[in-house]
């Protein structure tokens, strides 16, 4: 049976998948039944209420996920949602490896996404941390007072890119460690490119890379 509310793209993302797509389907129609409007964004099943993103389904080698925008801001009351990485600020998930926990959950996940969109609709905001929290390692500074220009890049990128680069320079211990990660994104930064960002143009995943600069030969 067809459901009007089904995406056309993401009835094709799914015919093309290779992995999880029983427990792409299973989500999605969970989903669908929040009476959420279904789109396509940044190569996945997107979720919104009144054009504000819910929730995405997405999927890595290990595990697919429940992806909620605004997770940090969920009471989590099953203590199932995951921060992906420490620079996460506002986004949770809950994953699975197989369509049994998916089963097995789905009263728990359409409360979690009613409950995320209540959160919406009362206009809640995460307070995210503010990249003025972040210190500019000293070696970034240098390469700042040398290239002006490199300065004037960088304040120009987007708040999460600046933010990926100041935890990324000021991780290792070692100055000349610090020292080489800077030099070696001088030019990516000029360019006006995140951390993460394609450089090579053949991500099918753009802006982000997704490794097929790794096939160049």
């Amino acid at each position: 049976m067809t459901n009007s509310k089904m995406n056309p793209k993401v009835d094709e993302f799914l015919s093309k998948a290779k992995n999880w797509k029983e427990e792409y389907e299973k989500l999605r129609n969970i989903v669908l039944d929040c009476e959420l409007t279904e789109e396509f964004k940044w190569m996945h099943p997107c979720y919104t209420f009144e054009k504000k993103n819910i929730v995405l389904i997405h999927g890595f080698k290990e595990y697919c996920a429940l992806l909620f925008h605004k997770g940090a801001l969920l009471q989590d009351a099953h203590g199932i949602l995951i921060q992906q990485t420490e620079n996460v600020q506002a986004a949770r998930q809950i994953r699975f490896t197989n369509v049994q926990e998916i089963i097995k959950k789905e009263t728990i996940l359409k409360d979690y996404i009613y409950e995320a969109i209540e959160v919406e609709k009362a206009g809640l905001k995460v307070n995210t941390k503010k990249n003025t929290e972040y210190i500019i390692p000293e070696e970034l500074q240098n390469k700042f007072d040398e290239t002006p220009a490199l300065k004037t890049a960088f304040k120009s990128l987007t708040p999460g890119r600046q933010r990926a680069y100041l935890l990324y320079f000021s991780a290792p211990k070692q100055s000349k460690t610090r020292e080489s990660r800077v030099e070696k994104y001088m030019q990516q930064i000029l360019d006006g490119k995140g951390l993460n960002d394609c450089t090579c143009g053949l991500s099918q995943k753009q802006p982000n890379c997704d490794g097929s600069h790794k096939n160049i030969r």
